[in-house]
């Protein structure tokens, strides 16, 4: 198995997440919501610094890439952004249970819809943003797979 290809794919996604949190943290900003605006700079730093690491790591990596390779940097893609797109929610207390946090964001990236938040209107509007951003990611990688492989 190429390990350094698949780090690089990893590095990539999780650099592209970091990049998806941007709107939400001006609005969180813009709104003057603190907790908030500092916990997706945070998620942010961390995400950067994670990708930085894997893709130091995966420099001079070969470019042939297989199914086995493929499959392992899809399920370990939707696992890493699972559990670093729900920092966000954690760190700001909104969902002050990292558990919480990390279903509403598999519920998001999967999108499901369900939630563990009893008034989801009650979110500061940057973490509500991000929420339902997470849907919109997760909606547009299913219909680019079904677009892909079901045509």
């Amino acid at each position: 198995m190429n390990y350094r290809m698949m780090g690089r794919v990893l590095s990539l996604i999780l650099a592209g997440e970091a990049i998806f949190m941007i709107p939400a943290w001006i609005i969180s900003f813009a709104d003057g919501a603190n907790a908030a605006a500092n916990a997706f700079m945070i998620s942010m730093l961390i995400l950067l610094a994670v990708a930085l690491v894997l893709a130091l790591l995966s420099r001079g990596a070969q470019k042939s890439f297989f199914a086995k390779e493929g499959l392992f940097c899809v399920g370990m893609s939707w696992i890493l952004m699972s559990i670093f797109g729900c920092l966000p929610f954690w760190l700001s207390r909104e969902i002050p249970s990292f558990v919480d946090a990390l279903f509403e964001m598999v519920s998001g990236f999967t999108t499901t819809g369900a939630s563990i938040v009893p008034n989801v209107e009650g979110l500061s509007r940057g973490i509500l943003y991000w929420r339902s951003f997470s849907h919109w990611i997760g909606g547009m990688v299913c219909w680019c797979f079904c677009w892909r492989w079901f045509r």
